[in-house]
């Protein structure tokens, strides 16, 4: 056994580099079954992000479904989701260069459905009995606002049919088994679909069109999630009304719970087609809920309304999918990296279909996160993942504490994980201590943890993340001394506003952080475009909380090295945001540096 090395925190050798996360990654999605074949899509740096669908025959092969240079990806609300659908061996998708919806027959080159227009389709469900698809619709020809709507698409003919229309978003367009009902979710501005959302239903009359709807569930204080039917036809959703993201039925005009339990089985809908559950039989839920952070899989006996755990080695899981007796999900841990994985539900077994990289990393350079739960403003809690230093050919001089590096994640409405990441790997097996914040506002804790942030953006994950560290070094875990921040998007906001408006920090890293809010609500996407109504409040009435939130109208209080990563097409931030930062940190001789994206190239430019 070799002796490790004295040296200090931060100055550690790794052999997590760079280009090793880099190297060999793919990004795993939306896996699917389609009798016993299971698809999902790749996620492809190497071919330039393209996305691809992949196949797993149920002779075990593995083999891309589209070919190059189809790209599978939707914009409908510009983040997509639900792009691609597979019945009996035909693929319907959306492609990014055009956004037309294609079909393809396995084998064979794809078709395109849908005419050269300015529409775009998303969480596309097969209408067997009247040859059609079923989908969320968004036409970009007029002025202003796209419009949303529900649509059928005719397959023989891809001419385009209107079913819902009326309110300002619209998703999760589903069939009932025997094709007589749909259902969907709506909601409209100001609202995002994690405040408040309606779920309803209609007949589906002898022309195609739909007779008047049924409210069932939601409202602008109550987030639904995931409708689905079950075998027999009985509506299932996702309802926060306990506080809680839980499972409902809907039957014979009433509501009922089929298990309390203080933990989320739901989702913040930032794309189409999340799922939580599927149905194993009419009497028999398989779905995932995470508590405290972590996920876990589960059994729910609809009959008796008993929730059995199932044990897996995952703390990760999403996208569950079920038939015949076998479920495919999205698996991953701390140590193990995000799987395509399938699991027998007699036997339990679990087969690896696919991961994201096939980088082997000795466990002795991987740190295992530990929850963290600690005192913020007001008395209240917030949480973390803490990641401690590891790096079994390394240890520290005595009485030496590790710096920190805390993580703000993007959103704000969203939640970081205990999953595998090679990113945070880099820094503590170089020495460094890491805390990944899930702040007030971010979900997986409950409704009103989540609306902590309403009204409050810039202030309660700010104040998280400074207490989460100050926690941490009061606890002896880390030196108080040598604190630094890091966020990207609605990230990149909290570490600019906490550098700006605190002196906790010592240092920050902003990917493409939003600095100035004014901006940021003058020029967004429609879904994103009232967001922060609730975050701030409404513009341009309340400009003066735009104005005295946002780091770019006071950048003389900067007082840190900070180094800035700026896309220079980005149209949300705009690159003189960075640049003008940069310039007050040079002239206060403080260390400062900017580097700048552009089509795949990226350089730091001369001062």
């Amino acid at each position: 056994m070799r002796k490790a090395q004295v040296a200090p925190y931060g100055a550690w050798k790794s052999p997590i580099s760079s280009d090793l996360i880099v190297a060999g990654v793919v990004g795993l999605a939306s896996p699917t079954l389609d009798g016993e074949d299971v698809y999902w899509i790749e996620g492809r740096p190497a071919e330039g992000g393209r996305y691809a669908i992949v196949r797993y025959s149920r002779d075990g092969q593995v083999s891309d479904v589209t070919p190059s240079p189809f790209n599978v990806r939707t914009r409908v609300h510009e983040y997509g989701g639900g792009a691609y659908l597979v019945s009996e061996g035909v693929v319907y998708f959306s492609n990014f260069a055009d956004q037309r919806l294609y079909r393809q027959t396995v084998g064979e080159q794809p078709q395109p459905l849908t005419p050269d227009a300015p529409l775009r389709y998303a969480d596309t469900v097969v209408d067997k009995l009247r040859n059609r698809l079923i989908c969320v619709q968004e036409d970009h020809s007029g002025e202003g606002e796209p419009v949303n709507t529900i649509a059928s698409i005719n397959l023989e003919t891809g001419e385009s049919r209107l079913l819902v229309e009326g309110n300002d978003f619209y998703s999760s367009p589903r069939l009932s088994p025997d094709g007589s009902q749909l259902c969907w979710l709506t909601w409209n501005h100001p609202h995002m679909p994690w405040d408040g959302t309606q779920l309803w239903t209609a007949q589906i009359q002898a022309d195609g069109s739909l007779a008047a709807g049924t409210l069932v569930a939601g409202g602008t204080d109550e987030s639904i999630f995931q409708p689905e039917w079950s075998p027999q036809g009985i509506l299932h959703f996702v309802s926060d009304r306990s506080n809680w993201w839980n499972l409902y039925r809907y039957q014979d005009g009433l509501v009922e719970p089929l298990y309390d339990k203080t933990a989320e089985f739901g989702l913040p809908q930032w794309v189409f087609g999340m799922s939580t559950y599927a149905f194993d039989s009419e009497s028999r839920i398989i779905c995932s809920y995470t508590q405290a952070g972590r996920w876990y899989l589960a059994s729910l006996d609809t009959q008796h309304l008993q929730l059995k755990v199932i044990e897996t080695p995952y703390t990760n899981i999403s996208s569950p999918q079920v038939a015949g007796g076998k479920m495919v999900f999205l698996g991953g841990s701390a140590t193990q990296p995000t799987a395509i994985a399938r699991l027998d539900l007699s036997s339990k077994h679990i087969q690896v279909l696919r991961q994201s990289t096939q980088l082997e990393v000795d466990k002795g350079y991987l740190s295992v996160p530990q929850t963290v739960e600690f005192l913020t403003e007001k008395g209240l809690t917030a949480f973390g993942f803490f990641y401690p230093p590891q790096n079994q050919d390394y240890t520290a001089p005595a009485g030496e504490k590790p710096p920190l590096l805390v993580k703000s994640h993007g959103g704000p409405t969203a939640a970081t994980s205990s999953a595998f990441s090679l990113k945070i790997q880099y820094w503590t097996s170089r020495g460094f201590g890491v805390l990944d914040v899930n702040y007030g506002g971010s979900s997986g804790y409950g409704r009103a943890y989540r609306q902590r942030l309403q009204g409050r953006w810039g202030i309660v994950d700010v104040d998280d993340c400074v207490n989460g560290a100050k926690y941490l070094a009061q606890k002896g875990l880390v030196d108080g001394n040598r604190l630094a921040i890091a966020g990207g998007s609605a990230g990149g906001y909290t570490t600019l506003a906490a550098l700006t408006f605190r002196d906790t920090f010592k240092a920050g890293a902003s990917r493409y952080g939003v600095s100035d809010l004014e901006a940021l609500v003058r020029d967004t996407h429609k879904f994103e475009s009232r967001y922060l109504d609730g975050l701030i409040g409404p513009y341009p009435e309340r400009q003066d909380l735009y104005e005295a939130r946002s780091p770019i109208n006071f950048i003389e209080r900067l007082s840190c090295p900070v180094i800035f990563f700026q896309g220079l097409e980005d149209k949300v931030v705009p690159p003189n945001q960075a640049e003008m930062m940069v310039d007050v940190l040079k002239a206060k001789g403080l260390p400062v540096a900017l580097c700048c994206f552009s089509r795949g190239t990226a350089w730091f430019p001369q001062s």
